[in-house]
């Protein structure tokens, strides 16, 4: 079953937030105010809403040698629109953390970057070599 989500997540600045979701990922705004706003992002939306100051004390994780976020979300694309984001991103000079191959030749084998967005939450895109192996085993 498809499906779009909807995630809502506090922020420090509704205007950086929109140049980051907006400028840089490409993403599209939604409905908005004065201290929250809507992010279309590949067809999930996410609020941010202005909060006061917030802190998120998370670990990091190793998953094949590679140090990773442990608090985190994402997007999952098809493999030219991850190559389309990936480039997007080069271009603009983007800080991207852990670009890798995982599970190289395997089930489940995807291709993932992470990008810091300027609240400190970390975004995800990924892609599968095999479109149906987002869930097997």
């Amino acid at each position: 079953m498809a499906a779009s989500f909807h995630l809502s997540l506090p922020c420090t600045s509704i205007k950086a937030t929109k140049e980051f979701y907006v400028d840089l990922l490409g993403a599209s705004m939604g409905r908005h105010a004065q201290n929250w706003v809507d992010i279309n992002l590949y067809n999930n939306q996410i609020t941010f809403t202005k909060a006061g100051k917030f802190d998120f004390n998370y670990p990091s994780y190793t998953f094949e040698g590679a140090i990773l976020p442990a608090f985190h979300f994402g997007v999952i694309l098809d493999t030219e629109t991850w190559q389309m984001v990936l480039a997007r991103l080069h271009s603009k000079k983007a800080e991207l953390q852990a670009e890798s191959v995982f599970l190289k030749d395997k089930t489940g084998e995807h291709h993932s970057f992470f990008v810091k967005d300027p609240n400190g939450f970390t975004v995800e895109f990924k892609c599968f070599a095999e479109s149906g192996a987002m869930f097997s085993v």
